[in-house]
């Protein structure tokens, strides 16, 4: 079991596949996907990505969310979900996606045996979603998630980054409400975070999460206690409502104290934090079957290294310098 020295563990990994992405959010990559010219390394090819797999479920780790970049700009992304499903021990498998043509790939991505899908929509405006994302999708991906309900996929998330003055009216939060008074769908907030190269846009958008919270506690929502394996969201909950909403907010006292995932880049580097400065390529104990000991010693002796805190609120963003660089 995956433990570290503040007694917490570790059931939950997020794997990145790629750092490109297609989309222009402006959290993110404002100016679209740029090649890192300091970091020729290839991403993890699918033999590699199945080691990692069988040595995290060894350590017990039951769930991996694969992310990017865009994990679906892969050429043999459903490959790597097949391969995960049959030839790991790892129960769940489930994705971030943009939803860049999902109104296309909902019947592959639920013939996948896909575990759970989150997906990104940022606003239910369709001139805001082209804004702040650079496509006019909105449409298609809201096709999208129509199309997997049709086929009965139930594990559906919805994330929107809150962005002050543009998605954080309480009309905003009406329009969400309509949706997921409808939809079997869980949709949450995150609060906008500060990387390395986004200093002006977190001054100019970031709000405060509770601005929602203040919203749901009004509407008489309520809140929702987690499964072991469950992301950092908290839930809540309405009777009269097929679906859920949610908050994440890296910036609120004890955030941390209920990790439990860490993460693995599109290059093979074991990172214990989202905004640390600690991390180690694992990659040289990924080339062989009879590496996974030495794999699995490496990992664990890095558990001692994780901080209580990503210290977020003190301004200190650690490595990331986009969140497309270690899967967000």
């Amino acid at each position: 079991m995956l433990k570290d020295s503040f007694g917490r563990t570790f059931p939950y990994i997020r794997m990145s596949i790629t750092d490109v992405c297609n989309f222009k959010c402006g959290y993110c990559l404002p100016n679209g996907y740029q090649v890192d010219k300091s970091d020729n390394r290839k991403f993890l090819h699918l033999d590699e990505i199945k080691r990692l797999a069988k040595c995290f479920s060894e350590l017990g780790v039951c769930k991996i969310r694969i992310t990017g970049g865009e994990p679906t700009v892969r050429k043999d992304f459903f490959e790597i979900i097949k391969v995960l499903k049959i030839e790991t021990e790892i129960k769940k498998v489930v994705i971030t996606t943009n939803g860049y043509h999902l109104d296309k790939k909902a019947k592959q991505l639920v013939d996948s045996g896909l575990n759970g899908i989150n997906i990104s929509i940022d606003s239910l405006d369709r001139e805001t979603f082209k804004n702040v994302t650079g496509h006019d999708r909105l449409p298609e991906i809201l096709q999208g998630i129509k199309n997997l309900q049709d086929l009965g996929f139930e594990n559906i998330k919805i994330n929107a980054v809150l962005l002050n003055g543009i998605n954080s009216s309480e009309k905003d939060f009406d329009k969400w409400s309509n949706f997921i008074e409808k939809n079997k769908v869980d949709f949450r907030y995150i609060e906008l975070m500060q990387t390395g190269d986004n200093l002006e846009y977190f001054k100019k958008y970031h709000v405060s999460s509770k601005i929602f919270k203040n919203y749901l506690n009004k509407n008489k929502w309520i809140y929702q206690t987690l499964g072991k394996d469950a992301g950092p969201s908290l839930n809540y909950i309405n009777p009269e409502y097929k679906g859920k909403f949610g908050i994440i907010a890296p910036y609120s006292k004890d955030f941390c104290k209920t990790c439990n995932r860490l993460r693995i880049t599109s290059r093979g580097d074991l990172r214990l934090c989202l905004f640390g400065n600690t991390g180690i390529s694992v990659r040289h104990l990924l080339q062989k079957d009879d590496q996974l000991s030495e794999l699995k010693d490496l990992i664990l002796k890095q558990m001692q290294y994780k901080k209580e805190s990503h210290y977020l609120e003190l301004g200190e963003t650690g490595s990331t310098k986009n969140l497309s660089k270690t899967g967000g």
